[in-house]
């Protein structure tokens, strides 16, 4: 049995955002425009996503 992973993309700029929500952005991996990053579905990896879910895009969840 594998660990659950998901991939989230970076869809917008965090420039002009709350200082929080670019360190969450930096927290998560997300560094650049379009960038995709695989994360381990933890608690505060889904906490961190739903903070900035206008910002990003979730591609897939892996079973």
């Amino acid at each position: 049995m594998g660990t659950k992973e998901f991939k989230v993309k970076l869809k917008k700029s965090g420039i002009g955002r709350p200082r929080r929500q670019k360190e969450t952005l930096t927290g998560l991996g997300l560094t650049k425009l379009n960038k995709t990053v695989t994360l381990k579905d933890t608690p505060e990896n889904r906490g961190m996503v739903k903070k900035v879910s206008h910002l990003i895009e979730v591609i897939e969840h892996e079973t």
